[in-house]
């Protein structure tokens, strides 16, 4: 079985949890895009944890972990992760990192925020970790492999050549000092050291285990919202958080993915820049981010407060569309329990006529949303374990989410905790 967890949203719908919980039944876990932007929050046994770089599966010793050749690798902050996690007690894990992989070096972070900084009240909520700079190297082809880093002079020659255009921009543009290849040749040379013996063929690894039939799981960063072609572009990430790249940046066949579970959380919630149709204000947003999760809404890798709002149907039923959603999971469902209504967003209007399609990002910003308002059920489900101990109006409200959706909820999450699950249907 081959299973790819990701976002039907705009990121940040509780997977970290979820990949804790399902790696502990897999044979391999896979980063499959995307880099140290995001993060995801874990709490077990061993205590509270935020996952940038690192696949889930590393807190079970037989679990064997890959990062995939699509992730954008910043090695330092993949060392600093790591050094904590195992300062922590965890057990050195099964880890390797594939030599095709391209280095997120400290250059790309500082473009990204002399960029965010020009671009002033035009950003686009960049975390600033360097992530635009870095695709934007991979797809000009003057990117670094981690298996550069392991011969100094190619290194060398590779760097020179990436500081062609970037110090025309430094010197004339962000009036900055100009970057010195030596020096940055020196630095990642070092750390290609340090990461030998971590680098390997993941490809070749990951085919191995397709044909002994392995438990895979791919876990996904972002949400599809944040897709660069079929999100809400510009303010999307620069890697694609769909299943379907899933096999691109894993080194899988595509026909060998056999599940893709979406996640979703019980109400909306946006961290970053873009638009969000079922946005909350004021003090009842303020309610609702408290409540939310175990530490509130606030990103795992900034910090910064997130946006959030009731559940919008038509964004999710989108997301799980493009993902090719086979199961949704719903997180946070315990936090709604102090309403006494629950609005959901089943459509929205543009121009005076009523839409049930997630729009491009120039409609989307013209949209309002229309809200079925749902009885809530007022009584704690934090902790549940079984779907027949949920009140009644909370199994009416996922189910008419379910309905409207148009993709089968599987899993529910009743707290922050790996134990706080409900498999539907069990």
């Amino acid at each position: 079985m081959i299973r790819a967890i990701v976002g039907a949203n705009w990121g940040d719908e509780g997977k970290g949890k979820l990949t804790d919980l399902l790696a502990e039944e897999s044979d391999l876990v896979v980063r499959f895009q995307g880099g140290a932007n995001a993060g995801h929050t874990i709490i077990n046994e061993h205590g509270k944890f935020a996952l940038h770089l690192l696949p889930s599966g590393i807190f079970h010793p037989q679990v064997q972990n890959l990062i995939g050749p699509g992730v954008a690798l910043d090695p330092e902050a993949f060392f600093r992760e790591l050094d904590e996690v195992l300062a922590r007690g965890i057990p050195e894990p099964q880890l390797i990192i594939s030599d095709r992989a391209q280095v997120l070096m400290d250059v790309h972070i500082l473009f990204d925020v002399l960029e965010e900084e020009r671009l002033a009240g035009r950003k686009f909520g960049s975390t600033k970790s360097g992530i635009a700079p870095f695709y934007s190297d991979k797809y000009a082809k003057i990117g670094i492999q981690t298996c550069q880093l392991l011969d100094k002079d190619l290194l060398f020659e590779r760097i020179q050549a990436n500081l062609v255009k970037k110090n025309v921009l430094m010197a004339h543009l962000y009036h900055q000092p100009l970057l010195d290849a030596e020096e940055l040749t020196e630095k990642y040379y070092a750390i290609g050291q340090r990461m030998k013996p971590y680098l390997g063929d993941t490809t070749a690894i990951l085919h191995e285990a397709v044909k002994a039939g392995k438990h895979i799981l791919l876990e996904g960063q972002l949400g599809a919202l944040r897709d660069p072609d079929h999100g809400i572009y510009p303010f999307t990430t620069s890697s694609s958080p769909l299943a379907g790249y899933a096999s691109v940046g894993a080194g899988l066949p595509p026909h060998a993915i056999g599940e893709v579970l979406a996640v979703t959380k019980a109400y909306s919630s946006s961290v970053g820049a873009g638009y969000f149709p079922s946005q909350l204000h004021g003090q009842e947003a303020e309610e609702l981010r408290r409540r939310g999760g175990d530490a509130g809404e606030y990103g795992a890798k900034t910090g910064r407060p997130r946006d959030v709002g009731w559940f919008d149907a038509v964004a999710t039923r989108y997301g799980c569309l493009t993902q090719g959603a086979t199961a949704c999971a719903m997180t946070n469902l315990d936090v709604l329990s102090y309403l006494d209504e629950i609005p959901v967003c089943v459509a929205y209007t543009l121009d005076g006529k009523t839409i049930t399609h997630f729009p491009a990002t120039p409609d989307l910003a013209r949209v309002k949303p229309v809200y079925e308002v749902l009885p809530g059920w007022k009584s704690d489900v934090r902790g549940a374990t079984e779907e027949s101990k949920l009140p009644a109006k909370c199994l009416d409200y996922v189910k008419f989410i379910e309905e409207k959706i148009e993709t089968p909820i599987t899993l529910l999450s009743t707290g922050p905790r790996r134990e706080e699950i409900i498999w539907r249907g069990q």
